[in-house]
């Protein structure tokens, strides 16, 4: 009897191991949305928020194997993302959506602190070799021309700079295009500021081609892995 289950174990053994990449290839692709207010969701139901909208829009376009982690802090600066970035960005991310910088210029922060602050956060997540999309983010009118071009400059340029997937307004079609037009009462909470579920269905719906981008440089980042 016993020599008969010694017989059958390494054959046991081996349908184990062979099944173990099929195991690793199943693990789903994390993406975590490194934001303030308008990554988290604020004062909206939990399915409206841009991370549970943009999941549910990932996979009806098939991106079943995927979970996003929603990484948005309401309130916080850039500041605020570089000091919690090392545990916000779990160790198994395969991916970093970056929004952050509204909160700066809504409250007027030097742009330089702001670029270096971002310039932080993308040296650490390249040293974890995680691909990156950055969003980008335009300041008030009311700030000042002066303002606006250094502020509005950080977002293309370190972009470029680092070979990014980039989205140049995270609030394009809802806070007004480019042009910096107001925000649409209709696609906004009683702030007027903040989008509410139909404006952030409007974002995600403008930001998804550039999110499968980013999703297929973390896949093709997982496989290089894979192989050392």
């Amino acid at each position: 009897m016993f020599a008969a289950i010694y017989k059958q174990a390494p054959a046991a053994m081996l349908c184990l191991l062979l099944a173990f990449p099929a195991l690793a290839a199943e693990k789903p692709l994390t993406l975590v949305a490194l934001g303030d207010s308008l990554t988290a969701g604020y004062l909206l139901g939990p399915d409206d928020g841009f991370v549970p909208q943009l999941e549910k829009a990932l996979k009806a376009r098939g991106y079943h194997n995927l979970v996003i982690v929603n990484g948005g802090v309401s309130g916080d600066t850039s500041s605020g993302g570089l000091s919690r970035l090392d545990w916000t960005v779990v160790p198994d991310a395969d991916a970093v959506i970056v929004e952050l910088g509204a909160n700066d210029a809504l409250r007027g922060i030097d742009p330089k602190l702001t670029r270096q602050n971002l310039e932080e956060i993308l040296t650490r997540l390249q040293a974890r070799h995680l691909p990156v999309l950055l969003a980008g983010m335009i300041a008030p009118p009311n700030m000042g021309a002066d303002y606006g071009k250094a502020f509005n400059a950080i977002y293309p340029e370190l972009a470029a700079a680092n070979g990014l997937v980039f989205y140049p307004f995270f609030l394009d079609g809802v806070a007004g295009e480019l042009s910096g037009k107001p925000a649409a009462a209709d696609l906004t909470l009683a702030d007027g500021m903040h989008p509410n579920s139909k404006g952030v269905a409007i974002m995600v719906a403008r930001i998804l081609p550039k999110v499968e981008t980013l999703i297929a440089e973390a896949q093709k980042a997982r496989e290089k892995r894979a192989q050392k």
